[in-house]
């Protein structure tokens, strides 16, 4: 395969395989911006050549995770990677195993020191990582096997929750410590990302939830939509969510799709007709979603919705001279502070790619990243 070859794999790899997972937001809701807000600042973690980032999480404004990979062409120099935000600078986090980590896709948090990272192993094997500002170490779950993949994390006190894949159907490890159990789902497909309770990914055909429910994990109705695919959810409470994706129709027709959770069942929220790529999902815990992806249309520029009661205004970003495309993986949102973070990549005239944090804010609020 061609590096451009390459290239072109592994963005429709990072399109697709990204799951956001966060720590449960404040219990007060910040007040409602008189009006929409606005994109403060785009910058970088700096990591190392061809770097991305995949996941953001934060716990505070002072306290901010993020996981990715570095020179991701380079399949011996090719290392996942995690940092961490202190409110003035970002730091490189150690990652203490000889095997070392590949791509790094999730991020979970029980607390500031005790957090989760999911991604590949350089020896064929999942890798799951467990650590705090001093360090991550690899933690080997019992039942992996060679060619599972996993993707998503969801993380509270005595329990974390994996999805990914194993063969041909949907995988959920869940455990903690050195007792883990493994669980497959009845219907073929990939689970991307988990959060309280709720597993969403895509049969193949059409989209997939499963959800936990007497004390196993139980496929959930959906509304039937051929070549519907969910890529991440944000769980409220047990009657309100939200799920995105997209809806394949062929080779680079695709539009967006979100589903709602009112307690009952799943439904299609209807949005304007668009192609835009939906990629991460964050909310204040209240029924306000911010929605991160890629709009072909208008590549150049960071490309987020913002969703409330029903209803979704998009928000773009500033292009910046010598960006082709910028594709927002992940987006995080910071009680208290009604701003959001999301991370991602763009891609230079050149073909290279540069991690990128784009912080969100109301008009009245500035920020720093």
């Amino acid at each position: 395969m061609t590096r451009r070859s390459q290239r072109r794999a592994l963005s429709l790899i990072l399109a697709t395989s990204v799951a956001l997972t966060q720590v449960t937001p404040a219990a007060h809701a910040d007040p409602r911006p008189a009006t929409i807000e606005a994109w403060q600042q785009s910058t970088s973690v700096r990591l190392q050549a061809d770097g991305s980032l995949s996941d953001v999480l934060a716990i505070s404004s002072t306290d901010v995770w993020a996981v990715g990979q570095q020179e991701i062409w380079d399949v011996w120099k090719n290392r996942g990677t995690i940092r961490h935000w202190d409110g003035g600078k970002w730091n490189e986090i150690a990652v203490r195993d000889a095997t070392a980590a590949g791509n790094l896709r999730g991020l979970a948090a029980v607390s500031s020191s005790d957090v989760w990272a999911v991604g590949d192993g350089h020896d064929g094997l999942p890798y799951l990582a467990r650590g705090n500002v001093a360090g991550f170490d690899r933690v080997r779950p019992q039942g992996l096997r060679a060619g599972d993949w996993l993707g998503g994390i969801d993380a509270k006190a005595g329990k974390v929750v994996v999805v990914g894949n194993r063969e041909k159907y949907g995988l959920i490890l869940t455990g903690q410590g050195n007792s883990w159990t493994t669980q497959e789902t009845k219907e073929k497909g990939t689970l991307y990302a988990v959060a309280g309770g709720f597993a969403v990914g895509d049969t193949g055909s059409g989209p997939l939830i499963v959800h936990y429910s007497g004390g196993s994990w139980k496929s959930m109705p959906v509304p039937s939509i051929p070549g519907g695919y969910l890529r991440d959810v944000q769980v409220d409470n047990s009657k309100r969510a939200l799920a995105i994706g997209g809806v394949y129709h062929g080779p680079g027709d695709i539009e967006p799709l979100v589903l709602t959770w009112n307690g009952k069942r799943w439904r299609e929220l209807r949005l304007p007709g668009s192609e835009a790529r939906l990629y991460g999902v964050a909310g204040d815990g209240k029924g306000r979603y911010w929605i991160t992806g890629y709009d072909p249309s208008r590549a150049a520029e960071p490309y987020m919705m913002r969703c409330e009661k029903g209803d979704c205004e998009v928000i773009r970003g500033g292009a910046k001279q010598g960006r082709n495309s910028v594709r927002l993986q992940s987006v995080a949102y910071i009680a208290g502070k009604g701003t959001v973070w999301a991370v991602g990549h763009a891609v230079d005239t050149a073909d290279r790619y540069t991690d990128v944090v784009e912080s969100f804010a109301p008009k009245t609020t500035t920020s720093k990243s």
